[in-house]
């Protein structure tokens, strides 16, 4: 696809800073730059090796905006795999704000979200799983999700997706063979040989998309929700794994009546915490809000860290939280083990399995670290972490994967019923079509729009 127009950007972050850039690409980029750019040389942009940072000032006619040190990339050897200028000034608002102005009077017009790696893309410099990588990098909480991230941006879903249509493509070539050829003398490939090659493409997909779970919680963080009756200890758990004193802990039941969130690293799982207030019936109008929201934030939980007393007896309040849990993946802790315990373990386990029943003190800080492994555990069931680095971390991803994995079923089915190879090719040309969905070669054009207007503007 050829683009002829000039686009412009401001690449960094607004607000104060060492340093803005402003990023041009396209035909007329040095153009452009050599029309508000003089080096202190006095010699033009064309006359340096390109990829040198050249030291001048960006000036409107006589007067100068800012001291700047500005690259040049010729094309395709650049981020889009065009023409590009980068412009590093002094960060804050104006300089930036008065330099691109300045550029987009010269013919040049303002980018639009993401329209840098789209030309990446589109360019052929980049396939699409990476250009999604690329937020997913910028996005990252954690190590290991900049890492997953990282390793998608070199090409590593990009190179499986690759062997797995290779795959695809050979089956689909000895397919034509057999029905274009069918009355000629060459070999055809055999029912047992189409079986054998399905099975090895399922099993493959089937790996890919079993790592979709973890990978989305990587991308997007763990939702999970503290529960509890008031006054067992869910806003000292919640400063015992945040390490501070987030959420106000006093001996009065209904302290805390909003919903508390913040971000925390778990064995480099990202966890949004939310801590809730204690769910019980009441009077008070202010805790009921509370309350509501403790039920809201419940239902749209990924985990549910369940807080019990241990010193006490299980009552009734207990019993109507526990019965919620069902189909919920749950972690119970028994709380308070530093006082006399008096909880029924054995009525306890009617509800949720020993398995996933921990006994702490959060005023102590015991049991926590337990608790951080629990939830690597539950999140990762030994899929991801000690596997590839080839990760499914994007709902686009997932969803192409199972419709290929629909698709491959779909062949196997034909080939056990010894369908005529036209049958087993529409099915074949499927799975291609769905893989080459995930890295951008049988998308349509008005989702990539969608896609790439979730980047922003500059990148």
């Amino acid at each position: 696809m050829f683009i002829d127009d000039t686009i412009a950007a401001i690449a960094t972050a607004p607000g104060e800073g060492g340093i803005g850039i402003i990023r041009i690409s396209g035909e007329k980029s040095l153009e452009v730059a050599e029309k508000v750019f003089k080096s202190m040389s006095g010699k033009t942009i064309k006359e340096y090796r390109q990829r040198t940072l050249i030291y001048g000032n960006i000036v409107d006619n006589e007067n100068t905006i800012d001291e700047v040190l500005l690259a040049y990339m010729k094309g395709p050897n650049s981020y889009t795999a065009e023409d590009v200028i980068e412009i590093n000034c002094h960060g804050g608002f104006i300089s930036v704000k008065k330099i691109l102005e300045l550029i987009l009077s010269k013919d040049v017009r303002l980018a639009d979200a993401g329209e840098f790696t789209k030309r990446a893309f589109l360019n052929g410099r980049i396939d699409l799983s990476q250009a999604e990588a690329i937020i997913d990098v910028i996005k990252a909480k954690t190590d290991m999700a900049h890492e997953v991230a990282q390793n998608q941006l070199e090409g590593s879903l990009s190179n499986k997706i690759k062997e797995l249509r290779m795959n695809v493509t050979e089956v689909l070539a000895h397919l034509e063979v057999a029905i274009d050829f069918s009355e000629e003398d060459v070999e055809e490939i055999t029912y047992q040989t189409l079986k054998e090659r399905a099975e090895g493409l399922k099993t493959e997909i089937k790996k890919l998309y079993d790592t979709a779970e973890s990978g989305k919680i990587l991308r997007d963080g763990l939702k999970t929700v503290i529960v509890g009756k008031p006054n067992v200890g869910k806003s000292s758990l919640l400063n015992s794994i945040l390490g501070e004193n987030r959420a106000i802990v006093t001996d009065i039941p209904g302290t805390t009546r909003d919903v508390i969130e913040e971000f925390v690293n778990i064995k480099g799982i990202p966890l949004k915490i939310v801590d809730t207030a204690g769910i019980r019936e009441t009077e008070d109008v202010v805790e009921k809000i509370g309350v509501e929201k403790s039920r809201e934030s419940f239902n749209s939980a990924d985990l549910v860290i369940m807080v019990l007393d241990s010193s006490r007896k299980l009552c009734d309040e207990d019993i109507d939280i526990l019965e919620k849990l069902e189909n919920k993946k749950t972690i119970v802790l028994l709380n308070k083990t530093d006082l006399e315990q008096n909880i029924e373990e054995d009525k306890l386990n009617e509800y949720v399995s020993s398995d996933n029943i921990i006994k702490i003190s959060a005023l102590q800080n015991k049991g926590i670290e337990e608790l951080h492994e629990k939830i690597e555990s539950m999140v990762y069931k030994g899929s991801v972490k000690n596997t590839s680095s080839v990760v499914i971390t994007n709902s686009r991803h997932k969803d192409a994967l199972l419709r290929a994995y629909e698709s491959i079923n779909d062949a196997i089915k034909a080939i056990d019923q010894n369908l005529p190879y036209d049958f087993i090719e529409v099915d074949f040309k499927n799975i291609w079509d769905y893989l080459g969905y995930i890295n951008g070669d049988t998308i349509k054009e008005d989702l990539l729009d969608t896609i790439f207007s979730n980047f922003c503007i500059g990148k």
